[in-house]
């Protein structure tokens, strides 16, 4: 009897003690889970550069111990997103001097979108169970049990989506995931199409002129309404929405004159004026300065 009620204090403890780690663990996720803002409001990229390796790969340690963290899974699919693009694929595309380099980090850059892409796939398995497959036979069918408070981890998965395939455009089981891309994102838009100040329609620029080419007029269409959209939604306070539309179409129709007229209006895009996307900015006007420097390149005249 004496060893049956040690037995059960020890396992007691044990138990408590493991909810205890647990719960620790759930708190410091939720912590970091809603932390974004801090990187978002600052105005140093090499600091936030720095820093942010540490955070995604604390949130990764965390996750080993509570895999199921719905908030801890979309930080990290939003943050390997944001960290590939923003601190390895753009300075690879300034580093073009260098061919072998830069195809280097385009290679690290695919790698963490597709990191970013599971972890967006385990958040959405977390909500509705199954659909990961369901997304490869059914896509819209797959994400109709999906509702407003989802839209982030939509469309952070759909970015995640998005940069993977375009840094993979020689690998055809990739560019056959277009159409899973596609529906997470006109899944975001059609729950909530103002969410992100215009993000959804801001990525459906790029995304439209990623298309194949169609009819220019339609394609031209989309851009257009999309861009409108977007500008309206942001009351021309993201930057990064003069630089998409100039790429994804004053490049594609040979529009010089409005290319530059769209990449200085970002760069006339005051980033004090809206300190929760100071660092967003500050990075579409780093790309601006960019494409200006490359204007001779991308226009026949």
């Amino acid at each position: 009897m004496r060893i049956a009620v040690l037995a059960i204090c020890l396992a007691t403890t044990l138990f408590a003690a493991c909810s205890m780690r647990r719960y620790a663990v759930n708190q410091i996720g939720n912590a970091l889970a809603s932390g974004g803002s801090t990187f978002a409001s600052d105005e140093d990229l090499e600091l936030v550069g720095g820093a942010l390796p540490f955070s995604l790969k604390l949130m990764e340690s965390l996750l080993e111990e509570s895999p199921r963290h719905s908030g801890l899974l979309l930080a990290a699919s939003s943050g390997f997103t944001q960290y590939g693009y923003v601190f390895v694929e753009e300075p690879a595309d300034e580093n073009a001097g260098s061919l072998e380099q830069a195809s280097v980090q385009r290679q690290r850059a695919r790698r963490l979108y597709l990191r970013a892409r599971r972890y967006g796939l385990r958040a959405l398995e977390r909500r509705s169970p199954g659909v990961g497959t369901n997304l490869e036979k059914e896509p819209k069918a797959a994400l109709a049990p999906f509702g407003r408070r989802d839209v982030p981890l939509l469309y952070w998965t759909a970015a995640a989506y998005g940069l993977a395939i375009s840094t993979s455009r020689n690998d055809p089981e990739m560019i056959a995931e277009i159409p899973v891309a596609e529906a997470l994102i006109s899944r975001a838009l059609e729950l909530e199409e103002a969410w992100g100040e215009g993000a959804v329609h801001e990525f459906l620029i790029s995304f439209e002129g990623a298309r194949p080419a169609g009819p220019p007029a339609e394609a031209e269409a989309r851009l257009r309404r999309h861009f409108e959209r977007a500008l309206e939604l942001s009351k021309g306070a993201r930057a990064s929405v003069f630089v998409a539309y100039a790429e994804a179409s004053s490049v594609r129709f040979q529009r010089r004159e409005e290319f530059q007229s769209l990449l200085k209006k970002a760069l006339a895009v005051n980033p004090e004026a809206r300190p929760d996307n100071r660092l967003a900015n500050l990075v579409a006007q780093r790309r601006a300065r960019r494409l200006l420097g490359r204007t001779d390149d991308l226009f026949l005249n």
